[in-house]
């Protein structure tokens, strides 16, 4: 019988342009975010745009916006690239050893780059790991470890670990911090003061990485099926099917008030709606892009911004924004300043939004793609 890994060597590992898109927008949006023009847009007196804002910002607790999936995208993209980046690697000769030990190391890798921003933002060594570069470099990892075992398999492990940090949220027996759905008061905030060894410390759980490998995991096996050889409708009929079952499960729970939706404790309710959500963008993308061959242009504007994905998050995060934005503030406040300072801001901002673009347009056209 044919073996997963010798399936692996028979597909074809060329390009799947929908995932260069998923890719690329996912990073054009944060970089939007970090030149703070959505926070702009939440100041707007116009309705619409106040919406937008809205959605385009982090729900403070119980709920969803669209912001919240944005994380999610990202982990479920390095998911989706493993089985074409370790097909391509066997393809070029690579041993088996050698692309386990360049896993490793660029897990590592991540982890400290994630840590290395928190330091650089405070000014001093701190410990803290929840943004999303720390969390990748220990999702890749568990998504790359389990990558050939089988379908059966890995919806049962991420199941498996959504239900284990459920009831580890429950039934944590520590006084003051075993109310499971209260910000402050949960099983994440006690492990973020234990790693942090701070009093004050983020929302933001550091384990939110156990529940969150499902989606790095569930972007491995939409990789697969991607690359099998089944006919196109057939990968978008599978691929729906999972989404619907995850978002029917999800919001099932949050709706019968078993456990609710909260991106900031990664409940479970919450990585099955995303991921749900998650594999229908990806479902939508595969559909216009590679069957219907919209938008797959070689120098797709919104695809080039995806081409150096790492060096382009740490660019904007290390300050990189916020340099553009004193480049163009005297030349914008001059311009259109009688417009009033909160058009100055707008367009500001998306001038800086503009060139981040063009930065990656550049390396992308000069064939310079920055890995680790």
């Amino acid at each position: 019988m044919e073996t997963i890994q010798q399936k692996t060597n028979s597909f074809i590992s060329k390009r799947v342009d929908s995932i260069d898109f998923f890719r690329g927008l996912t990073m054009f949006l944060l970089a939007g975010e970090s030149t703070l023009l959505f926070g702009h847009l939440l100041d707007s007196d116009n309705a619409l745009i106040h919406f937008i804002g809205i959605q385009l910002s982090h729900h403070q607790w119980h709920g969803l916006h669209f912001w919240d999936l944005i994380q999610p995208y990202f982990m479920f993209i390095v998911g989706l690239s493993i089985p074409f980046a370790v097909a391509n690697r066997l393809k070029k000769g690579e041993s088996q050893s050698l692309i386990r030990k360049h896993a490793i190391r660029r897990s590592f890798l991540l982890i400290f780059l994630g840590w290395a921003l928190y330091c650089i933002h405070s000014g001093k060594i701190v410990w803290q790991f929840q943004n999303v570069l720390a969390q990748i470099g220990i999702t890749y990892l568990i998504a790359f470890f389990i990558r050939d075992k089988s379908f059966r398999f890995q919806v049962i492990f991420t199941l498996g670990i959504l239900l284990l940090i459920d009831l580890a949220y429950r039934f944590f027996p520590v006084p003051g911090f075993n109310h499971p759905w209260a910000n402050y008061e949960n099983l994440g905030t006690w492990t973020n003061i234990k790693i942090e060894g701070v009093e004050k410390v983020s929302e933001w759980a550091t384990i939110n990485f156990i529940s969150t490998s499902a989606h790095t995991i569930w972007g491995v096996l939409c990789g697969r099926i991607l690359m099998g050889d089944k006919p196109a409708n057939t990968k978008i009929r599978l691929m729906i099917t999972g989404a619907a079952l995850a978002l029917i499960l999800g919001y099932a729970l949050d709706l019968s008030g078993i456990t609710p939706i909260i991106k900031k404790i990664a409940t479970s309710s919450f990585v099955l709606v995303s991921g749900g959500w998650t594999i229908l963008t990806l479902v939508l993308f595969y559909w216009l892009i590679d069957v219907r061959k919209l938008f797959a242009t070689e120098y797709n504007a919104i695809k080039v911004v995806g081409m150096n994905p790492i060096f382009i998050y740490i660019f904007f995060e290390v300050g990189g924004s916020r340099f553009l934005s004193k480049l163009f503030i005297p030349f914008t406040t001059a311009l259109f300043s009688w417009s009033g300072e909160y058009v100055v801001l707008l367009v500001t901002s998306s001038l800086v939004w503009a060139a981040l673009w063009y930065i990656c347009y550049f390396l992308y056209k000069n064939k310079v793609f920055i890995k680790i």
